[in-house]
């Protein structure tokens, strides 16, 4: 043999012997642990007849305890349907070589947190504590269910430990690992007649990792203490399982059909019978030529409240014009300030005897154009100026349709009283959804109370009813509504078209058409001049013409509706 072949052959037995000697120290069992891992914990578990669980777990370090000893226990563990069991640590001691350590234990969210000072301790340390409601019902028998090792801030090389219970048990269960881990233990066996307790051994834990047992005995061995929790959750609070489903559909149903009745006995109008009662017509007085004549004493002002059951600000502006044109007012439009002025208006009072006009209509005139007033009243500033009189002018208004026959009770009062039983109810539904939904099920019951009430509150503004006259009025409002939007504009006698003209617009500012009709005075100007004063009851600034009033008209309709209910 060549001394080179010598020399090859020495250098691989040295590398070899070189990896041996490596692998022996990686695998030696005198390696040294990770700081502050316990060797080894031994764990004593005592499963008393009332379903008590005290556990005490001993640990060992080989290089002595870590400076912080922390052990977190779940307090709370979720199960199906929104529940929860719940437990109670209690009576916990740490001690070490015999002596109290004097945990401090918290409460973190759904952990009890046990600490202790444990800087420098070299002898074992012991932990037990009790904890209550790990025994719980399953189908016929009690199973006590807990991680008696958890929740650890330091890995663990080994687990072990006996299991102390009061009768014999009817089966046994125990993993290993992670936070729900289904891994049994390495090792778990006991019930025998050599071992009466049950015994178990598992390898390394880390660090929040835990070993679990479940075991489960005959009720009369061991209660169940059990604490189970409902959470509260929107789905569980509204929920849509058969009984609060049909529940509340039930009250849908019925108060649907309650509101239909009741809509139908009290607020129905009545049957005019076919009768009709005429507000106006157009009256015939020649070929070609027709008039237009109110019939009785139906005001636009009244008009407008039986049409739609409230005093509305186009009632009262309509019940100005008609004022104006049976020539109880001037309205004046006033001259802009300057370019981008808005436009103003004044009213002026024409004397003359009132005891021919209804109260309302009387309110209303001493609220515009008080008698003796030393200047005008403006649109400008009518509005705070007149609050009180237009309460006072839609009282009236209510009254009269009542003294007429029309309503047997004030629409507004019918409102308000259905009105008060619709925020109860509706009230009352709220409260019942956030007591139902805190503590039941039943959630949607309180919603479909809710849904009713908003329901009648609804049904309330349509309640006040007409009586036959009403409804015979009603019939003629719509007659002359129809007369209003196709008779023809240019049937009015010569001589006396700005007059019999201007008594259609207050009737059709309040049911419909008022354009045609305006544009109908605008066409019977037949000269080229400013009309500033050619209306008697509408006198515009200078160089005013009439084909302005279309535009004018509209400008103060809309802005004395507003003026007169500011607030």
């Amino acid at each position: 043999m060549s001394a080179v072949l010598r020399a090859r052959r020495g250098l691989v037995a040295a590398v070899a012997i070189a990896l041996l000697a490596v692998f022996a120290l990686v695998s030696s069992p005198l390696t040294a642990r990770a700081e502050g891992e316990a060797e080894s914990v031994d764990v004593q578990v005592t499963i008393a007849g009332d379903g008590a669980v005290t556990v005490e777990q001993t640990f060992t370090f080989a290089g002595g305890a870590p400076s912080t000893f922390e052990q977190r226990l779940a307090q709370r563990r979720g199960i199906i349907d929104d529940r929860e069991y719940r437990y109670r640590v209690s009576d916990v001691t740490v001690t070490a070589g015999g002596q109290d350590v004097a945990p401090t234990v918290e409460t973190e969210g759904d952990t009890a947190v046990i600490t202790a000072d444990t800087e420098g301790i070299t002898e074992p340390v012991t932990v037990s504590y009790t904890v209550t409601g790990a025994a719980v019902n399953i189908e016929d028998a009690t199973a006590v269910q807990w991680p008696i090792v958890q929740g650890l801030n330091f890995p663990v090389a080994e687990v072990s430990g006996d299991i102390r219970v009061p009768g014999l048990f009817r089966y046994l269960r125990c993993t290993a690992g992670p936070p729900n881990s289904t891994d049994p233990c390495q090792m778990i066996a006991g019930g025998t007649e050599y071992e009466r307790f049950p015994q178990f051994r598992h390898g390394a834990l880390g660090a929040g990792e835990m070993l679990a047992l479940d075991i489960g005995f005959d009720p009369v061995v061991v209660a169940a203490n059990e604490d189970v929790h409902q959470n509260w959750t929107i789905g569980r609070a509204f929920s849509v399982s058969p009984l609060p489903l049909a529940i509340a559909g039930a009250i849908l149903l019925l108060g649907a059909l309650g509101l239909y009745l009741l809509h139908r006995k009290a607020g129905s109008d009545a049957s005019a019978g076919g009768k009709v009662t005429p507000i106006a017509e157009f009256h015939p007085v020649g070929e070609g030529r027709t008039e237009f004549r109110v019939l009785g004493d139906v005001r636009p002002g009244h008009v407008g409240t039986v049409a739609d059951e409230r005093v509305d600000p186009i009632d009262v502006t309509a019940s100005l014009l008609d004022l104006a044109i049976r020539k109880h007012l001037v309205i004046e439009e006033l001259p802009r300030e300057t370019e981008f002025a808005p436009t103003d208006w004044v009213f002026h009072r024409v004397d003359g005897p009132t005891d021919d006009l209804p109260p309302f209509e009387v309110e209303l005139l001493d609220a515009v154009a008080p008698e003796n007033a030393e200047t005008p009243v403006r649109v400008s500033t009518i509005g705070p100026a007149v609050n009180e009189s237009i309460g006072r002018v839609q009282s009236a208004l209510y009254d009269e349709v009542v003294d007429k026959g029309w309503y047997e009770r004030r629409p507004d009062d019918t409102r308000s009283s259905w009105n008060r039983w619709g925020f109860a109810l509706l009230g009352l539904g709220i409260l019942a959804t956030i007591v139902l939904a805190i503590f039941t099920q039943f959630g949607l019951v309180g919603l479909a109370i809710t849904l009713v009430g908003l329901g009648l509150l609804f049904v309330a503004q349509e309640m006040p009813s007409r009586t036959v006259k009403g409804s015979a009025l009603l019939a003629g409002m719509g007659a002359l509504r129809g007369d209003l939007l196709t008779h023809p504009t240019d049937q009015m006698p010569p001589g006396h078209k700005y007059h019999e003209l201007s008594e259609v617009l207050p009737y059709a500012v309040v049911l419909g058409g008022a354009d045609r009709w305006l544009k109908a005075i605008v066409a019977a100007d037949d000269d080229d001049t400013s009309d500033e004063r050619d209306l008697f009851w509408y006198h515009g600034p200078k160089g005013w013409h009439m084909s302005d009033l279309p535009a004018s008209l509209r400008n103060f309709v809309t802005t004395v509706s507003g003026s007169l209910f500011s607030r």
